[in-house]
Order: structure tokens, then C-alpha cells, then sequence
């Protein structure tokens, strides 16, 4: 079964009065949606406590909960300091996953900084398989919790769908988060079609098998692009920059995919969210 939901909460959300993290479930609820993403992307800035309330009320509204770890995290940073702070950053993230019962931390790999591409994608792979061989020697994780790093919208950062799924080969932990916004900065416009999407998928399951794919998250807006890639997320009405939802429903349709996707737009993501729940619905419904 897909879920749909949004990354964070739309300024629907406050100017309605609302303000609390414990509101949110019933909120999304309320939306149709099924799914949603806290992000920590700035920091750890909440109590376990509130965590496992806010769990809690999660479940009883059955939406399901992924979790953002802090943008700053950098597997090929080559200062032994700083890549300890990456792995403080990770078994944090672990901790607050088992708080909030949530399945899915997504995390950003690594940029290049002063290394070659070549040079920071060797020290990340080399970090990664030591590092998560270590989690799963500690039996932090539960059978069904996964850590997903995320496709990268710009040139300097490691993170194109075939970096990230080759990285998850990794670990048994690891399953891809797709970012299809990101991707598409990335080839600059050129995921257009199903056979585009088809493509990635193809790779992930040929690579990572069925059941790692089948268990990927995914990202999903439209995202303005330059010659370096990313510049900003925009809203699904968007007519200028890509990608089409269409093509992506499709090809889970046909490969008979049930991944989680959040929607990552700039200012209405239940809106967009539900807009694809909607048309992933339609085309499902006339196969």
C-alpha cells in the first residue's frame, strides 16, 4: 500500500491555530493523508518525552511517521571530530526513531568540500560500511526500521540514484530515499518520461533486490534548477519545472510497488500530497 503525506506542515496549519507537534497527527488525519515526516533537519530540538507522545498519537490515528535527520550530517568530512559528530548525529536519530515508534530516518550522505568526487565517495562507502556494520551489531534497530540516505539535487554533494543505491549495498539497514525533485535538478530537467523512472527503479531492484526497493522512501516536488544543480523546492502548480507525478505512479503501479512518499513542496504539502494521492488513485483505479 503507497501512504502519501507531507514534510512538515503547511502555514495551513498555524493559521488555523494550531501550534503543537501533538496536533499534527489528527490534522493529517483530517487531510486524508497517511503518512508524515518530522524533520530534525536543524537539530535535535524536542524531548524524548514529547517524541513518545507525539508516537503515540500517531499510531492511534494510523499515520505513519518517517523522521529528517539534521542536514549537516557528512560522511566524507575528513576531520575525525567532525565525522564523530555525524555518527552522534545518526544514533540520535536512532534514539528518537524508537521514541516516536517511527520506521524511516533519512539522512544526506556527504558533500565532496575540498575532495574530489572520487575521493569523498570512497571515504563515505569506507565510513558506511564500517559504521553500520557497527549499528548492526548493536541491534539498535527493530526488523521493520530502516535508515535511508537521500538522492542530492546539487553537483558538489554525493547522493545521484545510482551513488546512493551502490552505498546501500552497504548494510542491510540501508534502503534508498528517492528525492525525484532532486533527481531531476540533477539531470537537469531530463526526468520526464515513465521509461526515465522505469530506469531508476530497474537499477534499485537489479542492485538492492525487490524488497529493499519496495521499501524505499521517496521525496517527491517540483524543484527549480541551475547548471549546478538544486535552487528551490516549488509548489505542484508549478508549469515551468518538472517532475510529473504522473509518470512516477505509473511505474509503481506496474511494478506493483508500495513505497512511503512525502511530499517536499514549498509551501502547500498536504495540499500537493494529497494531489498525488488523488492521481495515484485514478491511474490505479483504470488498471
Amino acid at each position: 500500500m503507497v501512504l502519501f503525506g507531507p514534510s512538515g506542515c503547511s502555514d495551513e496549519f498555524y493559521q488555523e491555530g494550531h501550534k503543537s507537534i501533538l496536533e499534527v497527527p489528527n490534522w493529517i488525519k483530517n487531510k486524508g493523508l497517511d503518512a508524515y515526516e518530522y524533520s530534525f533537519g536543524h537539530g535535535y530540538q524536542m524531548s524524548s518525552e514529547t517524541a513518545k507522545t507525539a508516537g503515540q498519537l500517531f499510531k492511534e490515528a494510523n499515520i505513519k511517521v518517517s523522521l529528517h535527520a539534521p542536514f549537516y550530517i557528512n560522511f566524507a568530512n575528513p576531520d575525525e571530530e567532525m565525522y564523530n559528530k555525524t555518527k552522534g548525529y545518526i544514533y540520535t536519530g536512532i534514539k528518537f526513531l524508537n521514541a516516536f515508534e517511527a520506521d524511516h530516518l533519512v539522512f544526506h550522505s556527504a558533500s565532496c568540500g575540498k575532495l574530489t568526487r572520487d575521493e569523498a565517495l570512497k571515504l563515505t562507502k569506507d565510513r558506511f560500511l564500517d559504521f553500520f556494520s557497527s549499528i548492526e551489531n548493536e541491534n539498535l534497530l527493530k526488523d521493520n526500521q530502516y535508515l535511508c540516505p537521500e538522492t542530492m539535487g546539487k553537483t558538489m554533494q554525493i547522493g545521484t540514484y545510482q551513488e546512493v543505491i551502490d552505498l546501500c549495498k552497504t548494510s542491510k539497514i540501508l534502503v534508498p530515499t528517492f528525492d525525484f525533485g532532486h533527481i531531476n535538478s540533477l539531470l537537469q530537467g531530463n526526468l520526464k518520461s515513465k521509461d526515465d523512472f522505469k530506469k531508476i527503479f530497474d537499477y534499485s531492484i537489479e542492485n538492492l533486490g525487490f524488497d529493499k526497493t519496495n521499501n524505499c522512501h521517496i521525496h517527491f516536488s517540483k524543484i527549480q534548477f541551475g547548471p549546478k544543480g538544486e535552487i528551490k523546492h516549488l509548489n505542484y502548480d508549478d508549469t515551468i519545472f518538472g517532475p510529473e507525478f504522473d509518470n512516477l505512479a505509473e511505474v509503481l503501479i506496474d511494478y506493483n510497488l508500495s513505497p512511503r512518499i512525502i511530499c517536499e513542496s514549498a509551501t502547500k504539502m498536504p495540499h500537493d500530497a494529497l494531489i498525488m494521492k488523488k492521481i495515484y488513485k485514478k491511474i490505479l483505479d483504470k488498471n
